[in-house]
């Protein structure tokens, strides 16, 4: 009997552990099941361009998986039972369970509303497309002058601010921080993202908490107010909450708890990558949630899985950082080098050649979801007859 492996989740990196997988192993000896919400790749590191209003191409995933031996399932994930193997889903035909004998779980984040009064009433998300596509007809629907504030002075905040503040110079675009502007990167990082902000008109509120968001502005601890049209929350990302309901150990955060191979530590059948995965970087680090996190995790998961059921040696792929790309807006941009364990350092690029580096990055990360063993010529290998379903613990002993 094929072995049956099920990918949950299409994002960076489910999409490449599914496709890494398929060019691993032999197609008579597996059945690869990729399941996705939604009927298209989305570039999620691009969801501020979509809410500033532009358009993206189309990557359709059945076309993306065309010819691979992976099996695209649109559908909507209901419930994990880890100790049946077996996943719920829902789809244009109606329910179904899906049972496996290896789990990728790759379901990925979305926003957090921290517990602030109103932000689920009156905020606007861009963690996802649909959360984007809503705040793009939102910013359509502005007059000149009206007030956008972004909360969150984070990556996917400045990212926004900017994008929506050089797309529309004609709304009067403000940025809220808890912390002071761009306080994680190096000082020329901090002066040229500062820079930035002054040039295209964003009021910047530092050190600032928010406690409410209305539906014509957002209150502050200190009791003042921000006016705002339009609120662009950004102050982070919480996971999808199907693991926690399950018996797979997960951490306060709702992650699956995994080894070095991306291995759950209670159930040795199920994988995590991504966003979904408590995993350590260098110095025992959690990894932050991120593409750069996700998909060396994806290529991990992937060549384990396929080393475990061919015999072969379980690889560990380095996980750390290099840099943090930041889009400011599609004529600026900010490269900050960072310690393995993503820790600034002095060196960082500014400016348009910088904005041509994250534009790169953005491709590469698509093309590598098409390209998940990068463009290497790679053979597929038979599994052993009879795959020994070790425990991460026999493993760690042998």
């Amino acid at each position: 009997m094929q072995h049956r492996i099920v990918v949950l989740g299409a994002g960076y990196s489910g999409a490449i552990a599914a496709g890494r997988l398929a060019r691993r192993l032999h197609r008579e000896d597996v059945a690869i099941t990729l399941v996705n919400a939604e009927s298209d790749f989305v570039e999620r590191v691009r969801m501020h361009q979509v809410a500033a209003g532009q358009e993206l191409r189309h990557r359709p995933l059945a076309e993306m998986f065309a010819g691979t031996g992976v099996t695209f399932r649109q559908a909507t994930v209901a419930s994990v039972d880890a100790d049946r193997r077996s996943v719920a889903v829902t789809g244009p035909d109606g329910s179904e369970e899906l049972a496996y004998d290896t789990l990728v779980y790759a379901l990925g984040s979305g926003w957090n509303d921290q517990g602030v009064p109103g932000t689920a009433e009156h905020a606007h998300e861009i963690g996802s497309r649909p959360g984007a596509l809503r705040l793009r007809e939102r910013l359509a629907r502005l007059a000149a002058g009206q007030p956008v504030v972004v909360v969150g002075g984070g990556l996917t905040g400045v990212e926004a601010a900017t994008e929506i503040a050089e797309a529309r110079p004609d709304l009067d675009v403000a940025l809220v921080s808890r912390g002071g502007l761009g306080d994680w990167l190096s000082p020329k990082g901090r002066r040229h993202l500062r820079g930035v902000c002054d040039r295209l008109g964003i009021t910047v509120h530092e050190h600032t908490d928010v406690t409410a968001v209305e539906a014509d502005r957002v209150g502050t601890a200190d009791g003042t107010s921000v006016p705002a049209a339009v609120t662009v929350w950004a102050t982070g990302f919480a996971v999808h909450p199907i693991a926690r309901a399950t018996t797979l150990e997960v951490s306060a955060t709702g992650q699956i708890v995994v080894d070095r191979t991306m291995r759950s530590v209670s159930h040795p059948d199920v994988y995590a990558v991504g966003d979904a995965a408590l995993a350590a970087g260098p110095g025992d680090t959690p990894l932050r949630m991120s593409c750069a996190s996700g998909v060396p995790t994806a290529w991990q998961a992937a060549d384990a899985i396929a080393a475990r059921l061919t015999g072969g040696k379980v690889p560990e792929v380095p996980l750390r950082y290099f840099n943090q790309c930041i889009s400011l807006g599609r004529k600026d941009g900010l490269i900050q080098f960072v310690t393995p364990d993503d820790r600034a350092v002095p060196r960082a690029l500014t400016g348009r050649f910088a904005a041509f580096y994250k534009e790169l990055v953005c491709k590469g990360a698509a093309w590598g979801v098409a390209n998940p063993t990068l463009g290497l010529p790679v053979r597929r290998h038979r599994t052993a007859p009879h795959p020994a379903p070790a425990t991460p613990a026999a493993e760690a002993t042998a």
